[in-house]
């Protein structure tokens, strides 16, 4: 196993880098967790509307977040290269440019929502996701903002402040949820909204909490003095842009491509889409650590490009991947053994036959939900390594036709028109899935391959 060494003795340093953004990840979906588990209390019709109404933000919430990890890269080939004017600059305008991004990604859900009417989606399960879209998509303002803040910080290699700070707005969400949602301690019961006015509050927290942890770390604060006196600079702001654009649309197509999946199930019917919530839910706990991971990848590859050493980049890239699917082998044990008692973490088992049927759909998506979690993990980090060396373009059209030329018409065929259903759905995930984990990795290693040759 000594060929292996090289590759093994980085495995520290990567989870070191990687266990904060799986930690911070892994918290904001906790509170998606229990969201859902707190709606699903509710009925079934409720948590298929949360499910509808987060879809709908989604879209335009990946496309901010994709965007801002433009700033990631740049960050760290700064670092590397010890240049800390252009290290400040880039923070500069990446508040800016997120700022503006924020704004716009805000007004656009709130002009185009009335879509939701002309969806195919159940009405009941509408008319109780509209009020929620409304104040979810505010809350993309301070969330884009923060991204700016996160994706500077984890450039540097501190990867905790974001986690340390998603982590404590995380839990004044769950405590808003609990108080907003079911009414208590004098409250009003506001059920849905109550879920939404939660969200919105503790995303502007999360805000203030990593300027207040930036500037108290002494280390990097220098970055952050006289924040409100920010320095625009185009070449910059273009840089980020020809980053920022071709990796927003790599998540954007890639959430689109899950999105899909929640609108075919509600096609289908509500009891298919809360099933289907149920196991996106789940799988997107364990994503989380790929995600890590992939941050993890981005820093590295990132430092290593600004030193010019692309022979121990591609080093270090294989030992990111070798951990992920080792830990994505591990997942997709725990999906298949427990796919039995897993849904019922989110809903009450009163006896309903809505609810015993949801239970047994969802049992069945996470075998396939097992299947992928390995495609899904090396898609995932590969598309961290590109943009580490700054390659986004290319990838961007392999996560098009991955996931919307292929991806998408599999699904909604075996989705609508055979008798697999939500299972269909989650093939289409799965055949996606592996396209793109197959092509977006032999685009970092050839790449790699041929900055070593030079």
């Amino acid at each position: 196993m000594n060929f292996l060494k090289p590759y093994t003795k980085e495995f520290s340093y990567n989870l070191k880098l990687a266990y904060p953004v799986i930690i911070g990840m892994i918290g904001h979906t906790l509170v998606g967790f229990v969201d859902n588990a707190m709606v699903g209390q509710l009925g079934t019709s409720e948590l298929a509307a949360i499910s509808l109404g987060n879809s709908f933000v989604f879209l335009a919430m990946s496309f901010g977040i994709g965007f801002s990890t433009a700033i990631t890269p740049l960050i760290a080939e700064s670092d590397a290269q010890n240049d800390k004017n252009k290290t400040k600059s880039i923070l500069s305008n990446g508040i800016i440019i997120c700022s503006i991004l924020g704004l716009i990604l805000t007004a656009l859900v709130l002009i185009f929502k009335p879509i939701i009417y002309y969806m195919g989606q159940p009405e009941i399960v509408v008319s109780l996701a509209y009020p929620y879209i409304t104040l979810v998509a505010i809350s993309l303002f301070p969330l884009i903002v923060f991204q700016s803040f996160k994706q500077f910080s984890d450039g540097l290699s501190f990867t905790k402040i974001a986690m340390i700070s998603t982590v404590i707005a995380n839990i004044i969400n769950v405590i808003l949820n609990y108080i907003l949602i079911y009414g208590e301690f004098g409250f009003p019961r506001l059920e849905l909204v109550g879920a939404g006015i939660g969200t919105l509050i503790s995303r502007f927290i999360m805000v203030l909490l990593i300027i207040y942890l930036i500037k108290s770390n002494s280390k990097i604060n220098k970055y952050i003095n006289n924040l409100f006196s920010l320095e625009y600079s185009s070449a910059i702001i273009k840089k980020l842009f020809n980053l920022g654009y071709p990796s927003a649309l790599q998540m954007m197509f890639e959430v689109g491509f899950f999105i899909s999946g929640i609108w075919v199930c509600g096609i289908i019917g509500i009891n298919f889409q809360a099933a289907n919530q149920i196991a996106l839910n789940l799988s997107s706990l364990t994503f989380m650590v790929a995600l890590g991971l992939s941050v993890a990848a981005t820093i590295r590859v990132g430092n290593q490009k600004g030193l010019n050493d692309y022979k121990n980049l591609k080093r270090i890239a294989i030992s990111i991947f070798l951990i992920t699917i080792l830990i994505e082998l591990v997942f997709a044990l725990i999906f298949i053994v427990f796919s039995d008692l897993l849904p019922w973490l989110y809903l009450d088992n009163n006896g309903s036959p809505d609810v015993l049927e949801t239970v047994t759909l969802a049992s069945k998506l996470l075998i396939v939900v097992a299947l992928f979690q390995i495609f899904d993990g090396i898609q995932i980090v590969a598309q961290g390594a590109l943009r580490g060396i700054q390659d986004v373009k290319i990838p961007s059209i392999i996560c098009f036709l991955s996931y919307v030329v292929f991806g998408v018409p599999i699904m909604i065929y075996l989705g609508l028109y055979t008798e697999l259903k939500a299972t269909g759905v989650w093939i289409g995930f799965l055949i996606g899935l592996l396209i793109a984990s197959i092509l977006l990795s032999v685009r970092f290693f050839k790449k790699c391959n041929i900055e070593i040759k030079r």
